[in-house]
């Protein structure tokens, strides 16, 4: 199992376990995170936008172009924003702790 940090929006740490392989936005999910995940994982909204903590943003492979452009629509994006549903869990990742943003914006559903 791979141990997952959330830290919500009032800076409680959610603490979460994950099996290898599954996405970070399901394992948000599980543990009670308000990732929407509107799109289910098909890169066509922003509602599971969170916030990498920047020890672990370089760890991760890089974001996509079709990723880099659904974060255009996220509200409070920064430099470590990622779409949790293009973050595979792997055991190299033991440890990630990711922050839930505080506002969340979806400009792909009317």
């Amino acid at each position: 199992m791979v141990n997952v940090t959330f830290v919500t929006v009032d800076g409680s740490r959610v603490s979460a376990q994950a099996e290898p392989g599954s996405r970070l936005l399901e394992v948000g999910q599980n543990a009670g995170m308000p990732l929407e995940g509107t799109c289910e994982g098909q890169m066509a909204c922003s509602t599971c936008h969170v916030i990498v903590s920047p020890d672990w943003f370089d760890k991760l492979p890089p974001a996509s172009t079709e990723e880099e452009d659904m974060l255009d629509l996220a509200a409070g994006v920064g430099r470590t924003s990622r779409l949790s549903c293009q973050i595979e869990v792997t055991e190299a990742l033991d440890g990630l702790a990711v922050r839930i943003p505080g506002v969340v914006r979806d400009m792909q559903i009317g």
